[in-house]
């Protein structure tokens, strides 16, 4: 079932397939050794923000309110959070819970150099390490306590498992793996899916020769097995429909240019070059390229187009019904640009190879100089500070509500920051801030304090007995037109509590309501 040149020295030439000496994994070695430090470096300089704080708080809490949680709203990345639950075991220091995250991205440099040598050979595999280790898209989301990292290391894994079932090393070993890796992905985030039908896509393109039936049984029976394995987090799609992502926006011209811009590292210089070399890979393909060729060094351009382009044009065209492009949604495309750009590079001349790497590289780490202190895509909420604000003025008999439940989440995290333990666990019965009034379930951090809303007659029964009440306020929409909670709690509070001092930190209100 493979292309027809899919042999040990496919897409080769002789001087790339001996054995390379020590200079080649010299290089591999020092390129990996940069790739972990730039990527634990200033690893904590920017703060925690909601998400980080989310995973945090879903990783920590009891085993029962953990599975109850995953299975009512958050079992896309529950991988992640599975991970992050063994990892916060040795650590829980704001350093350490980021710093899986950077373990994982590192660990996709060899997984790209492996792709990338099935792909075409050791030279190519040796550049797109080098442009993965230097670019900042990886480096933002290696420094970040998401599942981003690990969903691109598991989606590397899967297409290079793929490829190596297409080229027959040990092929029953290598699907069985494809299969392992390509559910792990799913579960590590649910759009993980668009990359299997990629490959789908891929493959049925590959012509089908006489006696292959049997091969073609085995990838379907493959497919079938990752579709029953993952059936668990489809019913959870259908049970909670489009709600976890209702707040994504439909994206525009300028958000997908700005997404390739993004991607190659965070400045135009680099993106028209990225551009540039990725069209110089392709043109050995020709016209051949959008055909059904049985030839390996077509096929591999098409796998790796499909793999880079299909999720972002299938994901821009549904939002046009209801936005589900994001930007850093897409970050398991970045490993086939990469490959690509590396295998455009690697067609200069030997004399203008070496000073073209340097710029970009240096372009690169430009780029990550920036993400140290900036995001691409978003700007970060100062929760932190708003909590440390609380937390310094606490008076005792104070009490906090938080206009919805999840505002609660990363008020805990910071909160136990403060404390040096973890506050949101049962077994924490120290003092430290404000009664929490709302959402409050009980001992510890419950999985129902994660969702909801107070009512009016709850807050008018609560504050009674508290002479000061603080009031959190997130993502409660712009101040001339803020959602129906905070227009409630706007009204309600009064009543009981007239006097009111207000505080606005980036995407974070802090109120506090007093009898004086």
């Amino acid at each position: 079932m493979q292309p027809t040149a899919v042999n040990e020295s496919a897409g080769t030439s002789p001087s790339h397939s001996r054995t390379p000496g020590w200079p080649h994994w010299l290089t591999l070695l020092v390129v990996l050794g940069a790739a972990i430090l730039l990527r634990l470096r200033c690893v904590t300089c920017k703060p925690f923000w909601f998400d980080e704080c989310f995973s945090v708080e879903v990783a920590r809490i009891g085993w029962h309110n953990f599975l109850r949680l995953l299975w009512w709203r958050e079992a896309n990345m529950s991988l992640y959070y599975l991970s992050l639950r063994v990892w916060l075991h040795f650590g829980q220091s704001p350093f350490f819970v980021r710093s899986l995250s950077a373990v994982l991205s590192a660990a996709t440099l060899p997984a790209i150099y492996w792709v990338a040598k099935q792909l075409f050979d050791r030279r190519v595999a040796l550049i797109a390490t080098a442009l993965l280790a230097v670019n900042a898209y990886s480096v933002r989301f290696a420094q970040e306590a998401r599942s981003y990292a690990l969903f691109m290391l598991l989606a590397t894994l899967s297409s290079g498992f793929l490829v190596a079932w297409l080229r027959e090393v040990s092929p029953e070993a290598r699907l069985r793996w494809y299969i392992l890796t390509s559910v792990l992905a799913v579960y590590a985030h649910l759009y993980a899916i668009l990359l299997i039908v990629g490959h789908w896509i891929v493959v049925s393109r590959i012509p089908r020769p006489e006696g292959d039936h049997e091969r073609r049984a085995d990838i379907r029976r493959a497919w079938k097995i990752i579709g029953l394995a993952v059936l668990p987090l489809l019913i959870f799609v259908a049970k909670t429909g489009a709600g976890p992502i209702r707040w994504i926006q439909r994206p525009g011209v300028q958000d997908l240019f700005e997404f390739f811009e993004h991607l190659a590292g965070g400045n135009w210089p680099l993106a028209l070059i990225y551009a540039a070399t990725l069209v110089a890979a392709l043109i050995p393909a020709g016209r051949r390229l959008w055909k059904r060729d049985p030839s390996w060094q077509v096929w591999r351009c098409q796998f790796l187009l499909v793999w880079l382009l299909f999720p972002v044009v299938l994901t821009v065209l549904l939002s046009f019904a209801r936005p589900v492009f994001l930007a850093r949604y897409m970050i398991f495309c970045l490993p086939a640009l990469l490959i690509l750009v590396a295998a455009g590079m690697a067609r200069l001349h030997r004399w203008l190879l070496p000073p073209a790497l340097v710029v970009v590289l240096l372009l690169g780490l430009q780029g990550i100089a920036f993400v140290y202190g900036h995001d691409f895509d978003n700007e970060r909420d100062a929760s932190g500070a708003a909590t440390n604000f609380v937390l310094d003025h606490t008076q005792p008999g104070d009490a906090i509500i938080f206009h919805i439940a999840e505002t609660r989440v990363p008020y805990e995290f910071f909160h136990s920051v403060r404390a040096g333990t973890n506050t949101a666990s049962p077994e924490f019965t120290g003092r430290l801030g404000p009664e929490i009034l709302f959402p409050h379930h009980g001992a510890g951090l419950d999985y129902r304090d994660f969702t909801g809303k107070p009512t009016p007659e709850f807050v008018l029964t609560e504050v009674q007995d508290h002479p000061r009440v603080w009031l959190m306020l997130m993502n409660n929409g712009p101040a001339e037109k803020p959602d129906p909670t905070t227009i409630m709690l706007t009204q309600v509070l009064p009543a009981s509590l007239p006097r009111v001092e207000r505080w606005q930190f980036t995407k974070v209100e802090i109120r506090l309501y007093s009898r004086r």
